[in-house]
């Protein structure tokens, strides 16, 4: 199975546990396609075997991409390191849909600017849910909340690095399914070629 970029680059996620802000449940910033900046120090050398090494144990377990938490976790890492700071966009966005909803009482449709980015904000007609949206400090959506739950948005930059790992994962991958292949073949010709002397 391989990952579809088109699939990854919006998660939807329902709430977590994780507390709210103005009666609103917060994600699970735990999740493994919720990613949020987190700079390891870990070199894009490092990285790179990392991801062959962890292609090589899947092909040996018999897993692709997704089908392997190694492969989910080292993903996360990976593209986390170019996220933008998701967690503090949405908490702040929330306290300030909180601050403004203790000050009007009426609908209202209203951006608030952040010190990360910015929030959309519209209040549905009583009995429906609010919508809003979340966008970086280079103005991409990067999460909205709905009567659906919370969706995570993909940035440019995330599907760059995602895609940088898929193609570093799959060449390896393939590199280890035709070394296994070869492996096979020769302990094949050996074995004909013992039977020949014997016969």
């Amino acid at each position: 199975m391989q990952i579809n970029l088109n699939s990854i680059s919006s998660q939807r996620h329902f709430m977590s546990g994780m507390g709210s802000i103005g009666g609103i449940s917060l994600p699970d910033f735990n999740g493994d396609y919720v990613y949020s900046k987190k700079k390891s120090g870990v070199s894009e050398g490092e990285y790179r075997k990392q991801i062959m090494e962890q292609a090589y144990q899947d092909y040996e377990n018999g897993k692709f991409q997704n089908q392997s938490d190694g492969f989910v976790e080292l993903m996360k890492r990976y593209t986390s390191e170019v996220s933008p700071d998701r967690k503090g966009i949405i908490t702040s966005g929330l306290k300030a849909v909180a601050r403004n909803n203790q000050k009007m009482s009426k609908p209202i449709d209203f951006i608030a600017t952040l010190l990360e980015g910015k929030v959309k904000y519209q209040k549905q007609p009583s009995g429906q849910r609010d919508y809003i949206e979340f966008y970086d400090s280079n103005g991409e959506m990067v999460a909205t909340y709905s009567n659906n739950g919370w969706t995570m948005y993909t940035t440019n930059a995330e599907a760059a690095r995602q895609t940088n790992l898929c193609t570093i994962y799959n060449a390896a991958w393939r590199e280890a399914e035709n070394g296994a292949v070869r492996a096979d073949n020769m302990e094949f010709e050996n074995m004909q070629s013992s039977f020949d002397i014997k016969a």
